[in-house]
């Protein structure tokens, strides 16, 4: 599973953050940053998916 997440569209909701601090920081200007290139680890997928479902903006997006 990959993350994807698109920078122009996020709002600074910072549900993901919330969500998964293993996987999202938050920049300077209140933005998500995501933390993980590459594969999501297995432990981490539901969160991931969970970051996803959560995004007002649909932002974020988790790939097989």
């Amino acid at each position: 599973m990959r993350i994807t997440y698109d920078r122009d569209v996020c709002q600074g909701h910072n549900r993901c953050y919330q969500l998964a601090p293993e996987l999202f920081d938050v920049d300077d200007e209140g933005y998500a940053v995501l933390l993980v290139t590459g594969e999501v680890p297995a432990e981490l997928e539901k969160k991931a998916q969970l970051c996803a479902d959560n995004c007002p903006e649909f932002a974020i997006e988790v790939t097989e």
